[in-house]
């Protein structure tokens, strides 16, 4: 162990105040033999589920610090020749090592991550799932779940029949089939689109990755962020797989008037899909929109760019009667998926959201 304790490595004077915590003295205590250039080398790992009664800790180490906010921990420990930090969240944690060297950094990363990591047995009707977001701490992150999605046999009955004859030939496709790079899913809210999406997730998972990005605002903003989710992260298996981004309720994105309200992000979501950025990355677009195709921008639609381009729309009367078992609460109209659903669970006809183009989308978008 050095004979300088981190607080006196630090080669620099700091100020902090009453928005500063604990945490964040913890995370800058860690950085100064590094900064000093003591221990000039790091190595770091994020484990996303980490096993219950995992300690993080290496063999030896001793502890420093720990400081523990309302939603994060943060340990501080030191051995011969390293110092460890470990951030942890929820079930999640990251753990960064500085040394005297690359072979100790990496070998005292190995002691305390081995066998951390609690990997749920996989379920037959989950799909893994990926969500990209900017972290103000972290800058661009990505983490993943486990979502629950029904096979298309399943759910092809929540589909009106030439939305259903729509999505057979997209549940169908191979990566040989792949001509335009957008997936364009439209129609009001609460037909279904999300649900589509997470079923097209499992059909595909086999050979395309699915990953939704929370902020897409924020994506076609912020040009380092682009790029992240662009590269995107290597497979563990080594694999050369495809990868569709989910952006849902972009209208203002890719609307009609989209190039003036929204500056340079319509034209980097198309340069994503078949511009210099997208070339050689092996990248799907897909987007849910309430909008009309009418309302859409015409260089989002036009003939080439889109895989698929789907409109969602409700069920008709005797769809939902059969979706249902009984007329109660169908108007001539029809159903939204999401209607029927209220239905089934007893929701009075008379609460459900009118008109259909108002509805509230719950799980059904």
């Amino acid at each position: 162990m050095s004979d300088q304790s981190p607080h006196d490595a630090l080669p620099i004077r700091l100020t902090v105040d009453d928005s500063d915590s604990p945490s964040d003295v913890v995370d800058v205590l860690f950085l100064g033999r590094f900064a000093t250039g003591e221990q000039p080398y790091s190595h770091a790992a994020n484990i996303d589920r980490v096993r219950a009664g995992a300690t993080l800790l290496p063999p030896g180490a001793k502890v420093l610090r720990i400081a523990r906010d309302d939603d994060r921990s943060a340990t501080l420990a030191e051995g011969e020749g390293w110092t460890l930090l470990i951030s942890r969240w929820n079930r999640g944690a990251d753990v960064t090592v500085t040394a005297t060297s690359p072979e100790l950094a990496e070998k005292v990363l190995g002691e305390a991550t081995d066998g951390a990591a609690d990997e749920p047995e996989p379920q037959p009707e989950a799909v893994t799932m990926g969500f990209w977001y900017a972290s103000p701490r972290r800058g661009p992150y990505r983490t993943t779940r486990q979502i629950s999605a029904g096979t298309w046999e399943e759910v092809r009955a929540n589909y009106t029949a030439p939305v259903a004859d729509a999505m057979d030939g997209l549940m169908r496709t191979t990566p040989e089939d792949i001509a335009g790079r957008l997936l364009l899913l439209h129609g009001p809210p609460g037909t279904g689109k999300t649900s589509a999406l997470r079923t097209l997730a499992r059909t595909w998972r086999d050979w395309c990755q699915v990953d939704c990005v929370l902020d897409p605002e924020r994506l076609f903003s912020d040009v380092g962020y682009l790029m992240d989710i662009a590269i995107g992260e290597d497979d563990p298996g080594g694999k050369s797989r495809w990868r569709l981004l989910l952006l849902e309720d972009c209208d203002e994105l890719i609307r009609g008037e989209a190039k003036h309200t929204a500056g340079q992000a319509l034209s980097r979501l198309l340069n994503l899909t078949d511009g210099l950025l997208g070339q050689g990355r092996n990248v799907l677009v897909g987007i849910t929109t309430n909008e009309d195709l009418e309302r859409l921008h015409p260089a989002v639609v036009r003939p080439g760019r889109c895989l698929a381009r789907v409109e969602v729309g409700p069920l008709t009367r005797p769809e939902a009667v059969s979706w249902l078992g009984t007329e109660d609460g169908i108007g001539r109209d029809g159903a939204t998926l999401a209607e029927l659903y209220a239905l089934r669970r007893g929701t009075s006809p008379t609460s459900l959201p009118e008109p259909r183009g108002n509805a509230e989308a719950g799980l059904y978008l």
